[in-house]
């Protein structure tokens, strides 16, 4: 079975459908895991603390393995990714940077952000004055995994553009930029920043999970 795409014949095999699926489910499962703790863990307050220090305490394991498996699940769609926008434009560079997305996300759930700012319940009010290893390299990770979100919601939204669809390409860059707005606030210290951030980098993904969806009905 084949599927066209902008003048290019694509091989449809169930592998390609599955591995779309992956993208959708990144999106699914790394939104309800990590909104479900946000809203059930003692002491954890969205408008203060980032999404990743659910990772520290008692229950850290969960978004430990939330961000491993999520990751995973984005490297599988970005190959998905990469096998049905082949050859157009954008079809390339969107792929890879999903692909270094999913394997920063992955990074991010070896290395473990520092508790903080009376999270887990019990830990001093307020940031800590130096950065664990882990710590640092868990920043590090989770800068190259936004970059590349944001990259990658741009690139799309020129694949959509010489694509014809105007809608799609707006709402591309439209979740780049809320992610970018989102990280900025953050980084900068603004009030709620932290939920913010997590605004805006949920919004990211469910867009790219929009995409693969998208791609995935074509191939029906």
């Amino acid at each position: 079975m084949t599927a066209v795409q902008s003048g290019t014949v694509i091989p449809v095999i169930p592998a390609t459908r599955a591995l779309l699926t992956c993208s959708v489910a990144a999106t699914t499962l790394f939104a309800v895991v990590s909104l479900a703790q946000a809203f059930t863990r003692e002491g954890f307050d969205l408008t203060r603390h980032p999404l990743s220090m659910l990772s520290t305490g008692d229950l850290g394991w969960l978004q430990i393995a939330n961000f491993l498996v999520s990751g995973a699940l984005t490297i599988a769609g970005a190959i998905g990714l990469r096998r049905v926008l082949r050859g157009t434009p954008g079809g390339t560079w969107a792929p890879r940077l999903i692909l270094v997305n999913g394997v920063a996300m992955a990074a991010a759930g070896v290395f473990v952000m520092d508790p903080g700012d009376g999270f887990p319940a019990g830990t001093p009010l307020g940031q800590t004055g130096t950065l664990s290893g882990s710590g640092l390299m868990h920043m590090v990770a989770g800068s190259i995994a936004f970059t590349a979100l944001i990259a990658a919601c741009f690139v799309l939204g020129r694949h959509f553009s010489r694509a014809g669809r105007p809608g799609f390409a707006a709402a591309s860059r439209l979740s780049g930029l809320v992610f970018a707005i989102g990280d900025i606030w953050a980084m900068s210290g603004g009030q709620a920043g932290s939920l913010i951030l997590a605004i805006g980098a949920i919004t990211a993904m469910v867009w790219v999970a929009v995409v693969a969806a998208d791609r995935l009905a074509s191939l029906r």
